[in-house]
């Protein structure tokens, strides 16, 4: 028996079967907690951003048509959406901060500064790249989205989002190879 894609489960869900939603959840949910992971580098706001996300799916389910592209491709949408929602907050609430304590990015460069295994370099560099950068690398190499989708979600063209991934690789080898 041929799996259900994730357009029809979601169609199900749009249509009013909502238990349809937890099929999506399971194979969804590590990824998009890894997304968010990679993109905050915070464990616990990545599980909130991802409970978050599905509660919005649900929210906005009746935006989803199946002729306007993937499940995957709406769905990484919303994150992206999400991703920015959180981090305007999280701006604000630094630069509150900044005022009263030091300097929470100066904390954490710090703290990894002093550990030397490539993992925590890459992950260095990604967190120096700006939220552009990093959101395109993250999405066209670790969550695998091609091109198109990458370039239908920013609402531009596909060479625009190949130049744009090609620079902001080519700015993140910089950045890791001047970490010490």
């Amino acid at each position: 028996m041929a799996e259900i894609t994730d357009e029809i489960l979601m169609s199900n869900v749009k249509e009013g079967r909502l238990s349809d939603l937890a099929e999506l959840f399971e194979r969804y949910h590590i990824v998009l907690y890894n997304f968010f992971l990679k993109l905050t580098g915070d464990r616990n706001g990545s599980e909130d951003l991802t409970q978050n996300l599905f509660y919005r799916v649900l929210r906005y389910r009746h935006t989803f048509n199946v002729n306007q592209g993937s499940f995957k491709s709406w769905m990484y949408q919303m994150a992206r959406n999400q991703h920015a929602d959180h981090y305007k907050k999280e701006k604000k609430l630094a630069e509150i901060l900044k005022h009263t304590d030091e300097d929470l990015e100066a904390l954490q460069i710090k703290e990894e500064v002093y550990q030397e295994d490539d993992y925590v370099k890459l992950r260095t560099a990604l967190g120096r790249l700006g939220p552009v950068d990093r959101e395109l690398i993250i999405l066209s190499r670790f969550e695998g989205l091609k091109y198109a989708e990458i370039a239908k979600m920013k609402d531009s063209s596909i060479g625009t989002v190949k130049v744009q991934i090609h620079r902001a690789i080519k700015e993140l080898k910089n950045l890791y190879f001047t970490i010490k």
